[in-house]
C-alpha cells in the first residue's frame, strides 16, 4: 500500500515522507495514518496522479486559442473533462480525458491540425507529488530578513529607535501601494461591466497603514448598488429596460438577467465572481471559491505581482474595521511601530501568522486590537475607547451597518491627543506585562468599553440584544480561552480560533519577554558588539516548543459557554470564589471518566474539598505538591462511601500493596498547614486507546448493538469493546494524576499531572497522547450534561 511506503524507519522512531514529521512509536504511526492530516495530503496525490494519467502535453498554440477550441478539437478522441491553459503566454495547455484510451487514440495521430496551428502532443511529465508547509517556509523568509537586519539593529542607539526601524524596514512601500491600485483599478473596471454600479472596496493590511511588504490584497465586492439597478431595470417594461442598459453600454455582456442579487445564494455568486477572474482578468490564477470560511471568500494569485488576493461579497463591516484602523494610526504616531514589533515578535515566536489564515494561531488583526487595548488602558490612556470616538462625533458621521453601531469620527483632528508621554521602549514593555498577568479565561476583552469583562457579567448580559435588534444575539460570540469582541461586530470573538494550547503559549512568551525587558540587555547598547534590545528579544525563547514534562501535563480549560444554565448560575453566585466550585466539580469529573468510561482501577485517591475557600486560598494551596510517590507508604484509606469532592480516600483492590489507615483520618496537611492537590492512583490493565474509532464506528454501524445515550455512555460502550477484543497488557500501567487549578494570573484551567509509577509494557506516552484531546472533552461533555453536582460524581 502507499500508505505504508510513505512511513520509514529511523534510529528514534519512525518519519512520513508524505507528511514530513517524525512518529516515536508504532501505535503513533497508526494514529497518524489515520488522521485528517495524512488522508487528505493522500487523497490529493491519488488525485493528482489520477489527473497526470488521463492528461497530454499540448504546445504549439497562440494567446488566441481558446479552452473551447481545444475541447472542441480533442472531442474526436474522447470525452474531454477539463483544459487548463496558460493564458498569459498562450504557449501551451494540458488536456484531460476521462477515460486513458482516449490519451493512446490522441498520441497515435501523426498531425494535429487545428485553425491553422500545428499542435504538438505528447505526454503529460509525471512529477513526484511533495507537501511543502507553508508556514515554516514563511518563518524561515521571516528569520532570513531578521538575520540580514541584526547588524543594523546592533548599531543603533537605542530601542526606541531599533522599534521605528522596524516600522520603516517591514511597511508596504510607495510603489507597491500603487500597484495594489492599480489591479483594483483594473478589477473595478471589469466586475462593473458584469455587476452595474458595483464597486470594488480594498480593506485589511493593504489600506489600513499596517500592511508588510507582500500582505495579500483583501476585496470587498460591494453589490448594494447593484441590487437596487437590478430592481429598477425590473420595475419597468423590457423595452425601456434594454433602452435603459444600452444608454450604459453594459447590455452585452451584463450577467444580471442570468442571476437574481435579492435572491442568489452567496455560493452562487461567488462562482460567478471565480469565473469572471478566470476569463477576463489578466494574470489571474490559482483561483478558487473557499466556502468553508467565516465569511466565504473568492481566492486567488496575480503572477506579474506575485500576489495573493481575497474577494469577499457585501463584507461593509470589514470597509469599516479598517476606517477605524486607519484613524487609530492617525490619532496615535506610537502606534504603527508597536504595531510592526509585536507582529514580529509574535511571528518570530510562532505565535500569529498563519499564512492560511486558518488554525489555532492569533492573526494580525487580533494581535492589533490586543495592542490597541493595552494602548486604552495605560495610565493615562494613549487611546481613547471606541464608546468615547462615539461621542465625539458629529451627527454626519452615525453610520450603523446591518444593526451594529459603527459611529466615530472620520479624521484624527478631532479626537484630542493623549497626554500620555511613555516612548516606545517603555511601551513596549508594558505590553508584555500587561498580557503576561492577563487572567485570560475568565475576561472578555472589550474595546468598545476599554476594559476586561467578567465572563461571568458577560454571559448574564441582556443588552447585547438592543445593540442589534436587527440581528438577535443569538448564542453569541464563541468564547475560548482568549476572548477579544471585534470594536463594532460585538457578535464575532477575533481570537475565537485559538485553542487553549496556543492562548497558554502566547502568555508564556509575554511572561518571558516581560522578563527579558527588564534585563539591561534589553535597556543598554552592548558595548562589546553582542545583541542586545529587539535582536534578543526576537530570538525564540523555546516557549513553543513543548517539553518533555509538558507533554505528560493536561490541561482542562475552563469554558463558560459550554456549561448549562444552572452551573453557570451557581459559579455567578459564587463570585471571585467560582474557580474553587468549579474546580470541585471538574476533579469529580475526572475520576468519572477514568472510572466510568476508560475502565480503570482506582488504588487511592487523595481527600479534596474547597467549596468554602476562596480563589485565592485555592490558588495557592495547589502551588503544594506532594512528596515523593510510595504505593508502600501508609497513605490508604478504608472503602469509600461517597464521591471524591467528598474528600475520602479509597482503596478498591484487596490485592493493591497498600495498608489501610484509620477510619476518618483528615486529609494529610503540608507543613505550612495547607492541603496537597489532590491526586489519583490508577491502574490501567487494557489498551483502551487502541483502534478507538474503528471500534466506535462499528459499534454504532451494529443495529443490534447501536448504542443510545449520552456520550459518556457510548464511549463507555466503546471501551468494553475494546476489552472484549483486545489482550490486556503484559504488565498493567500503574500511573499518578495530580489535580492543580490556576487562576487570576493565568487562564483558568485545571491541570493535570500524569506521572508513570510502573510503565513495563512502555505504552504510556500512548495513552497520554489518547488523553490530550479525549479527557478534555470528556469532562466538558459531563459538565455540560450535569444539572447539580451530584451528576459529577464518579458512578458506582
Amino acid at each position: 500500500m502507499e500508505s505504508e511506503s510513505d512511513i520509514k524507519t529511523t534510529p528514534r522512531g519512525f518519519h512520513c515522507v508524505l507528511c514530513k514529521v517524525n512518529l516515536p512509536n508504532q501505535s503513533s504511526v497508526d494514529q497518524h495514518v489515520k488522521g485528517r492530516k495524512h488522508q487528505t495530503l493522500s487523497n490529493v496525490r491519488s488525485t493528482r496522479k489520477t489527473q497526470e494519467q488521463h492528461s497530454v502535453f499540448v504546445s504549439g498554440i497562440n494567446s488566441d486559442t481558446s479552452q473551447a477550441d481545444l475541447a472542441d478539437y480533442f472531442q474526436q478522441f474522447g470525452n474531454v473533462s477539463d483544459v487548463i491553459m496558460d493564458k498569459d503566454k498562450g504557449v501551451f495547455a494540458i488536456v484531460q480525458f476521462s477515460q486513458t484510451e482516449s490519451i493512446e487514440a490522441a498520441l497515435s495521430c501523426v498531425k494535429h491540425k487545428m485553425k491553422g496551428l500545428n499542435l504538438r502532443v505528447k505526454p503529460r511529465e509525471k512529477k513526484e507529488f511533495k507537501y511543502i508547509p507553508k508556514q515554516k517556509c514563511d518563518l524561515q523568509n521571516l528569520q532570513q530578513v531578521l538575520d540580514h537586519l541584526k547588524p543594523q539593529l546592533c548599531q543603533l542607539p537605542c530601542v526606541n529607535a531599533q522599534i521605528q526601524y522596524i516600522e520603516k524596514r517591514f511597511q508596504l512601500g510607495d510603489n507597491e501601494k500603487k500597484a495594489r491600485n492599480l489591479l483594483v483599478e483594473l478589477l473595478q473596471e471589469v466586475f462593473v461591466e458584469f455587476f452595474p454600479d458595483s464597486q470594488i472596496l480594498p480593506f485589511g493590511s493593504s489600506v489600513n497603514t499596517f500592511g508588510i511588504h507582500s500582505c495579500d490584497l483583501d476585496l470587498v465586492l460591494d453589490l448594494e448598488n447593484t441590487k437596487v439597478f437590478q430592481a429598477h431595470t425590473r420595475t419597468t417594461s423590457e423595452p425601456q429596460a434594454a433602452e435603459c442598459m444600452s444608454d450604459d453600454g453594459r447590455s452585452e455582456d451584463s450577467i444580471l438577467s442570468d442571476i437574481d442579487l435579492s435572491t442568489a445564494s452567496p455560493a452562487e455568486i461567488l462562482d460567478l465572481v471565480a469565473a469572471i477572474l478566470r476569463r477576463c482578468v489578466p494574470s489571474v490564477h490559482k483561483v478558487h471559491v473557499v466556502s468553508s470560511a467565516r465569511l466565504p471568500v473568492v481566492k486567488f494569485h496575480h503572477r506579474e505581482l506575485n500576489l495573493q488576493g481575497d474577494i469577499t461579497v457585501n463584507n461593509r463591516l470589514a470597509v469599516r474595521n479598517t476606517r477605524f484602523l486607519q484613524l487609530c494610526s492617525g490619532v496615535e504616531e506610537r502606534l504603527r511601530p508597536l504595531v510592526y514589533t509585536i507582529r514580529c515578535w509574535a511571528k518570530q515566536n510562532q505565535l500569529a501568522g498563519n499564512p492560511s489564515g486558518a488554525g489555532p494561531l492569533l492573526n494580525n488583526y487580533a494581535l492589533t486590537l490586543l495592542v490597541i487595548f493595552f494602548l486604552q488602558n495605560c495610565e493615562p490612556p494613549v487611546l481613547p475607547t471606541v464608546d468615547r470616538l462615539k461621542d465625539m462625533s458629529c451627527e454626519e458621521e452615525e453610520c450603523v451597518i446591518e444593526g451594529w453601531n459603527c459611529t466615530f469620527p472620520s479624521q484624527p483632528i478631532a479626537v484630542p491627543p493623549s497626554g500620555n508621554t511613555q516612548d516606545l521602549c517603555t511601551l513596549l514593555a508594558g505590553f508584555f506585562s500587561f498580557y503576561a498577568k492577563f487572567d485570560f479565561a475568565s475576561s472578555v476583552i472589550s474595546l468598545r468599553e476599554g476594559r476586561a469583562i467578567p465572563i461571568t457579567d458577560f454571559l448574564c448580559r441582556k443588552d447585547n440584544k438592543e445593540e442589534n435588534p436587527t440581528r438577535p444575539y443569538q448564542s453569541g460570540p464563541r468564547l475560548g480561552p482568549l476572548n477579544v469582541l471585534d470594536p463594532f461586530e460585538l457578535s464575532h470573538n477575533v481570537a475565537g480560533n485559538l485553542n487553549e494550547r496556543s492562548q497558554k503559549c502566547f502568555q508564556k512568551a509575554c511572561q518571558d519577554a516581560e522578563k527579558y525587558c527588564r534585563s539591561l540587555q534589553y535597556l543598554r547598547k552592548s558595548t562589546k558588539g553582542k545583541s542586545w534590545g529587539l535582536v534578543r528579544l526576537f530570538t525564540p525563547s523555546g516557549g513553543v516548543s513543548q517539553t518533555k514534562e509538558d507533554e505528560l501535563n493536561i490541561s482542562i480549560p475552563f469554558k463558560p459557554s459550554a456549561l448549562p444554565e444552572a452551573l453557570r448560575g451557581q459559579l455567578q453566585t459564587a463570585g471571585e470564589e467560582f474557580r474553587s466550585v468549579w474546580f470541585e466539580k471538574v476533579c469529580g469529573s475526572v475520576e468519572r471518566v477514568f472510572q466510568s468510561v476508560l475502565r480503570c482501577d482506582l488504588v487511592f485517591s487523595s481527600g479534596f474539598a474547597f467549596p468554602e475557600n476562596s480563589a485565592a486560598e485555592v490558588s495557592a494551596e495547589m502551588e503544594t505538591s506532594p512528596g515523593p510517590l510510595n504505593t508502600s507508604a501508609n497513605d490508604g484509606m478504608d472503602s469509600p462511601t461517597s464521591s471524591a469532592a467528598a474528600g475520602a480516600k479509597r482503596r478498591l483492590s484487596d490485592d493493591s500493596d497498600m495498608s489501610i489507615s484509620p477510619q476518618g483520618k483528615k486529609p494529610r496537611m503540608s507543613k505550612r498547614g495547607k492541603r496537597e492537590p489532590p491526586y489519583w492512583l490508577w491502574v490501567q490493565k487494557h489498551p483502551v486507546w487502541a483502534g478507538r474509532r474503528k471500534v466506535r464506528r462499528e459499534l454504532i454501524k451494529d443495529a443490534d448493538l447501536r448504542p443510545e445515550g449520552s456520550c459518556l455512555e457510548i464511549e463507555a460502550q466503546v471501551t468494553d469493546g475494546i476489552i472484549e477484543k483486545e489482550e490486556e497488557l503484559k504488565e498493567p500501567l500503574d500511573f499518578k494524576v495530580q489535580a492543580h487549578v490556576v487562576g487570576e494570573t493565568e487562564s483558568t484551567k485545571v491541570e493535570l499531572k500524569l506521572e508513570p509509577c510502573s510503565d513495563q509494557a512502555g505504552v504510556f506516552q500512548d495513552f497520554v497522547h489518547f488523553l490530550e484531546p479525549f479527557l478534555p472533552k470528556m469532562v466538558e461533555s459531563l459538565l455540560a450534561k450535569a444539572a447539580g453536582g451530584a451528576e459529577n460524581g464518579p458512578s458506582r
